[in-house]
């Protein structure tokens, strides 16, 4: 753990780092309107666009999704041939549709359908049956799921959301966001960031 973590639920957040100091491109430079494909989509859509950020970056694996909530990025991805589970403690059903982006259309899922769930809060020991360790805004699971990719020796995906109830926390003239990869790399990971195109924290973390 970095000399300077500390928990504090009170912890405030410095300004956020820019795209170029996260080693990411400005999309709209030119501070154009956005139209059509590069509108930036409500943050409901976030499950389906990084389903399609995983597929171009991974081969179908067993992939863990904690925190994972109503099952439907577990669901969107199983439906393209991973073996994809949640981990989250609060048993829910998966929404009744969805919209597919690609065709503007809603899809209905069966009432019947389900995903596979570990009804527990995550934990380490449960790495060992997954490929890849994913957290998509995940509350008090970021640090532990890069402790757990460094001691099982798999992959992590992270959308960090907030610190609360994380083991440890930034000092207070550092973002989380960065602070959260070099801890990463403490570990012995390379790390690199990703943007995706919907709106709020929609920038994450990934090792290569």
């Amino acid at each position: 753990m970095p000399q300077h973590a500390h928990s504090d639920r009170s912890h405030k957040y410095p300004a956020p780092p820019s795209l170029a100091e996260l080693g990411l491109r400005e999309t709209n430079p030119s501070g154009q309107r956005r139209s059509g494909e590069n509108l930036t989509k409500l943050k409901k859509f976030r499950f389906q666009l990084l389903r399609d950020w995983l597929i171009e970056q991974y081969a179908p694996c067993r992939v863990a999704d904690i925190g994972g909530g109503k099952g439907l990025l577990a669901y969107l991805l199983r439906e393209r041939g991973w073996q994809a589970t949640v981990v989250d403690p609060h048993e829910q059903a998966l929404p009744s549709k969805y919209k597919d982006l690609q065709t503007d259309r809603r899809v209905r899922i069966d009432p019947q359908e389900r995903v596979p769930r570990i009804p527990q809060p995550f934990t380490p020991d449960l790495a060992v049956h997954f490929d890849l360790l994913l957290g998509l805004h995940a509350h008090a699971c970021n640090i532990r799921i890069i402790e757990a990719a460094k001691q099982t020796g798999c992959n992590f995906v992270l959308l960090p959301c907030c610190v609360i109830d994380e083991p440890a926390t930034p000092p207070a003239n550092r973002h989380w966001l960065p602070w959260l990869a070099d801890l990463a790399r403490q570990q012995g990971f390379a790390v690199e960031h990703f943007q995706l195109n919907f709106k709020g924290q929609n920038i994450g973390l990934y090792n290569t």
